[in-house]
């Protein structure tokens, strides 16, 4: 028996149960020792979010002076070596400080004009920058103006993405337009996808939408910086353009979306198709990419050093092998048009490529944690992005279960056969815990922005996975390589070959019975409990980890509140009134993006209406009975004359104009009518019946009331806008 051994009298009183939970918490706290620095950057992040969570614009001074006193007592208690937890709780409060203070630093140094409403259209001259996702009006451009007419060289925004005519010019051409230019678009209801922020913090202050062909200007020579960016984009078209003409529109569509980011050629139908089957995932150009490229790139160059013998006994085979990594993300980087969720996923792998140079553990929480910091550091807006709440929320639970993944033996010896099934089988149980996991992270998150959730994701993945990442990523890695020097055209039909494959389970899959379900958004309290739950599960160490289980399925578990009766759009030129579920859309096809967008958070059908049951002219639409609808529009630009204006208060309880109204007709007096001041004031709104229909109440919801008054909220009129995907 050993000396130490300690014996326990059979008389002695065994511990209460109280004392076995407190033992047992106290374990799993001492668990925790060296993963507490983790929360961090969760800490950090919340400043962020809590930033841009606020109605009203904060000022710097007073975020700096709060961080620099939450810094100096946190490094003040180090110094004093006080109680670890107080020192762990300022060390959190410190980087919330900061988190705060990045945010505001990063909104202030990307300040830059943004375009007002413009009553008439005007000319507009400039350099394409760069061929941009076609939405439904037609192709579209990103255009650095030089000259608005109408506007001052000081009110003339940096960036403008422009609709235009026919097929897009190519960057690097100096065009001349004559168009509609409004402020970039606000959300299309309360509470959804904000595109003017993420376009504040792109410097791009306004769209433009083409109303005749594109014609060349003569401008003086660009600055140095922006010739650069406009070759680059100019070589990235001519590779997608060179990849289509390789391998066919669909293919080449799917091929140069993955390779340069360009979307120009994707048929609709296709992406619709690869949307429902949950592989949409694929085409943007993201985490998925950057690890295959860097891993294929990282492997191959470990491969060749360790063939040949005289390097592979003089150098670091698996550093010069991060060297290459490192190269290939950075490239891919430039290839792709660095759009932001490749800027993270490329910090994300250099951090890894870095740590095997620093003789680290290249795939740990810690690195990932670093990997976050940075990102924040950089793109401080990021943390209100889908992409990057998806991308490491999907990182950390794939981490976390490489922490938990039991250790197999190694077997000793036994037939070539047994091993090959017993490794396949590994690897398939592997591969499908995997996209568990990483599914189940991301869920919330899919379920809450996009309000669509594909029921056969996990089969298409598991189906699509091998040919994905073992045969179209390298090889159109390869392909995009030889290219230009006229040697790519095997590699890109192998591609070509694995896109067919992907497309066909795609198809095959969204054709499944039950392939989508659309879910209704939860409250907003909601993602952020559900982000909480998700790094709890992922960051906490030991059994107490699925506390966080419940947390996590806050927006499934959420109630939903009932949908409004009534919503208008931006610039009142749409609406839909709900009944029964259905959404009936006063006018089929105007707006459809933000009609989608709308019903979908809402968790409603849209539907269209009866053309029976309605009186529409040129400029308005109004409910030829009172059963029809409670709602009348006029999106003509001028305002309606008394008697139309009298005309309309006649058919419905609700009216919106477009125009601002001087003065309201007697026939108006008992009903709500929203005009051109209203909804330059608070762009979309929901309106929700108060009391009887007789009384005529409703209580109105405002973009601008959950938007709040920022730098990048300023509305205009989108009735020619094109703000679809």
């Amino acid at each position: 028996m050993s000396d130490r051994a300690v014996l326990i009298p059979p008389h002695a009183a065994k511990p209460t149960p109280a004392a076995r939970i407190r033992a047992f918490v106290r374990t799993q706290i001492e668990a925790q020792e060296l993963r507490w620095r983790l929360w961090t950057p969760v800490a950090f992040g919340g400043g962020c979010a809590t930033y841009f969570a606020l109605k009203t614009e904060p000022a710097l001074w007073p975020l700096a002076v709060v961080a620099i006193v939450a810094v100096g007592l946190w490094l003040a208690a180090r110094a004093l070596h006080v109680h670890r937890p107080l020192r762990l709780a300022l060390m959190l409060v410190a980087c919330f400080a900061l988190g705060l203070v990045a945010a505001k630093a990063r909104a202030v140094a990307v300040s830059a004009p943004i375009a007002p409403a413009m009553t008439a259209p005007t000319v507009i001259e400039g350099w394409v920058v760069d061929v941009d996702s076609p939405g439904a009006a037609g192709a579209r451009i990103i255009l650095a103006p030089v000259r608005i007419r109408g506007l001052s060289p000081e009110e003339t925004p940096v960036r403008l993405r422009a609709t235009v005519r026919g097929e897009a010019p190519e960057p690097g051409q100096s065009i001349r337009l004559f168009a509609i230019l409004n402020p970039p678009p606000s959300p299309a209801a309360p509470g959804a996808y904000d595109f003017g922020r993420g376009a504040y913090f792109q410097r791009m202050g306004g769209v433009a939408f083409a109303l005749g062909d594109t014609r060349p200007a003569w401008l003086e020579p660009a600055p140095w910086t922006l010739r650069f960016v406009m070759a680059v984009n100019a070589l990235r078209y001519d590779l997608a353009q060179r990849i289509v003409a390789r391998q066919g529109e669909r293919a080449g569509g799917v091929a140069a979306a993955m390779t340069t980011g360009h979307e120009a050629w994707l048929d609709p139908e296709e992406m619709e198709v690869m949307r429902d089957s949950g592989l949409a995932h694929i085409l943007s150009i993201s985490g998925l990419h950057m690890a295959v490229v860097g891993g294929f790139s990282f492997f191959l160059i470990r491969l060749l050093v360790a063939c040949w013998p005289w390097l592979a006994l003089r150098a670091p085979g698996k550093k010069i092998a991060a060297v290459g990594g490192l190269i290939a993300v950075g490239g891919y980087l430039i290839l792709s048009g660095s759009p932001p969720p490749a800027e993270r996923a490329a910090v994300t792998a250099s951090i890894a490529f870095l740590a095997i140079l620093l003789d680290r553990q290249a795939i740990t929480m810690h690195a990932l944690a670093v990997a976050a910091v940075v990102v924040l550091l950089l793109q401080p807006e990021a943390i209100v992005t889908p992409g990057f709440q998806m991308s490491f929320a999907a990182t950390a639970a794939l981490v976390a279960l490489v922490e938990a993944w039991p250790r197999r033996p190694r077997e000793i010896s036994a037939p070539l056969a047994i091993l090959a099934v017993q490794r396949t089988g590994a690897w398939v149980g592997a591969a499908v815990l995997a996209s568990l996991v990483a599914g189940a992270a991301t869920g919330p998150f899919a379920m809450q922005h996009f309000n669509r959730t594909a029921m056969y994701g996990l089969i298409a993945n598991l189906a699509t996975a091998p040919v994905s990442d073992f045969i179209i990523m390298p090889a159109l890695a390869l392909g995009a390589v030889l290219e230009p020097l006229g040697l790519g055209a095997p590699f890109l039909w192998i591609a070509a070959q694995g896109i067919g494959v992907l497309l066909a389970v795609g198809e095959w899959v969204a054709a499944l019975p039950g392939a989508v379900q659309t879910v209704a958004s939860a409250p907003a309290a909601a993602l952020p409990v559900a982000f909480l739950g998700v790094l709890f599960c992922c960051l906490w160490r030991g059994p107490l980890r699925w506390l966080g289980l419940p947390f996590a399925c806050a927006v499934l578990l959420w109630p939903r509140p009932a949908p409004p009766d009534l919503w208008i759009g931006e610039g009142g030129t749409q609406a839909a009134f709900v009944s029964d579920r259905e959404a009936t859309v006063v006018r089929p096809g105007v707006r459809q993006f933000a009609v989608d967008v709308w019903s979908r958070r809402r968790g409603v059908l849209a539907v269209e209406r009866d053309p029976n049951d309605w009186s529409c002219t040129r400029f308005s639409c109004a409910p030829a009975t009172p059963q029809a609808g409670p709602v009348a529009l006029w999106w003509g630009r001028r305002a309606p004359s008394e008697d139309q204006l009298a005309a309309l208060c006649q058919s419905a309880p609700v009216i919106a104009v477009r125009a601002p109204v001087s003065d309201l007709p007697q026939a108006c007096s008992a009903r709500l009518v929203l005009d051109g001041v209203d909804f330059a004031r608070g762009g979309a709104v929901e309106l929700k019946r108060e009391g009887p229909a007789t009384a005529n109440r409703w209580r109105a919801l405002w973009v601008s009331e959950v938007r709040g008054d920022r730098p990048w909220s300023r509305y205009g009129d989108a009735g020619l806008s094109d703000t679809g995907g």
